[in-house]
């Protein structure tokens, strides 16, 4: 099925600040993109362009460890548009963090250390993630972000900014007091993205309405979320110039897991445990990924199981950047076999045979992203703990899904 691209037309040299024959040293050949204003592009038009060659060698240097040397269509499809200074809405259920990073790393002056790209996320933990897939990307560009979300003050955050970082994240409302109370100076920045916009929009309206006034005119827009809402969408076309508007069909996506779901009857939250255990011993899975809601389930969790005599670690937005790298190398060795998480977004380097939910999401949108992280197209199986005050949240990730979620069999090695 073809996504839906909208709104196609590149910023003329006098709106973009650009001279006809001095192009952007950073931006792509229109002949790239392929863009045409006067036809619906299809995924075929833009999976057929330039592939890879829109990266630079040097951050192609690192997507050749992550898998994405040759980018998926949705990466593509957002990443071109970036890449050629154009604003954008993009709609997509996974992909959309990578997609942001890497057109920020595109974009920027490595001979500048001022502030150049705010990206705006609704968690803290999120934010931390979106610095640390800039980080992981953005190594062999010496990229540096940062990210901002509260607990610091104006002064200390002026202190981090004036290190040279080129990417700050943050949440609304600490952005907005780093602007109102001058600790971080808007002139330099060139890129406005918000990652899960809709959820951003809807509530922090108003602090994202006043950190646009401190913006530069000329500052290129990306708005990515995974759904949008009418009101959310004519927000982001208020704000934008011409952008371009790339909607992926959910039925597209769907098309590329090829995970087996199951879900385990839990009769209380005090015997997941022992049912978690027992899927070890029986299934004698080489690698899990364990889904939980909150950072302290996260903590309390290692502790339980590492105390049954399993090998675990855990990552979440709560740890320091050298935990976390140590947690992923151990896992990726396979010293670790099982992995806790809050959360996993924007590069698929962790694969596992199983993703187990302890914890339910209690959005279905983040339970698909959780199906499809470490499974990069291969064969797997999601396992989710169901109590009863589950019930209705686990029919609601069910019609998302399009899909009906049956019960574990007791043969389920042999899915694996």
């Amino acid at each position: 099925m073809e996504a839906a691209i909208v709104g196609q037309r590149q910023k003329s040299d006098d709106e973009s600040g650009g001279d006809g024959n001095n192009k952007d040293s950073n931006s792509i050949a229109p002949s790239a993109i392929a863009i045409n204003s006067k036809k619906k592009q299809t995924t075929k038009d833009i999976v057929t362009t330039q592939g890879a060659q829109f990266i630079s060698e040097s951050l192609i240097g690192e997507t050749q460890t992550k898998d994405l040397d040759k980018p998926s269509a949705v990466h593509q499809r957002g990443i071109v548009p970036l890449c050629n200074g154009l604003d954008i809405i993009q709609q997509s259920l996974f992909g959309t963090t990578v997609t942001l990073c890497c057109g920020i790393l595109q974009r920027l002056d490595y001979a500048s250390t001022e502030c150049q790209a705010l990206v705006l996320v609704p968690t803290h933990d999120l934010a931390h993630e979106t610095q640390n897939v800039i980080g992981v990307l953005g190594q062999f560009l010496s990229a540096k972000a940062h990210a901002f979300c509260g607990g610091t003050s104006a002064h200390e955050d002026q202190q981090i900014l004036s290190t040279g970082v080129q990417v700050a994240v943050g949440t609304p409302c600490h952005v907005l007091g780093m602007l109102q109370g001058r600790a971080l100076c808007p002139d330099h920045i060139r890129m406005f993205v918000l990652d899960e916009a809709d959820e951003v929009l809807r509530g922090f309206k108003d602090q994202i309405h006043g950190i646009i006034q401190f913006l530069p005119t000329k500052t290129q827009f990306g708005f990515f979320s995974a759904s949008m809402s009418h009101e959310a969408l004519e927000m982001c076309r208020k704000y934008m110039n011409k952008p371009v508007e790339i909607i992926v069909p959910r039925d597209e996506e769907l098309e590329g897991i090829n995970v087996k779901q199951f879900y385990v009857n839990v009769e209380k939250e005090d015997c997941k445990l022992d049912k978690l255990c027992g899927l070890f011993d029986t299934m004698e899975i080489t690698r899990s990924i364990i889904f939980v809601n909150t950072r302290h389930h996260a903590k309390s969790l290692t502790e339980k199981i590492r105390g049954k005599g399993y090998t675990v670690s855990a990552i979440h937005g709560g740890i320091h950047q050298r935990a976390r790298d140590k947690a992923v190398q151990e896992f990726q060795s396979g010293s670790s076999r099982i992995l806790i998480t809050t959360d996993l977004r924007g590069i698929d380097v962790l694969r596992a045979p199983a993703a187990i939910f302890y914890d339910l999401p209690t959005q279905p949108v983040c339970y698909l992203r959780h199906v499809q992280s470490g499974q990069h197209g291969r064969k797997g199986v999601a396992i989710s703990f169901i109590t009863s005050t589950d019930e209705r949240v686990f029919s609601t990730i069910q019609k998302f899904c399009n899909t009906q979620i049956e019960e574990l069999p007791s043969n389920v090695a042999d899915l694996l």
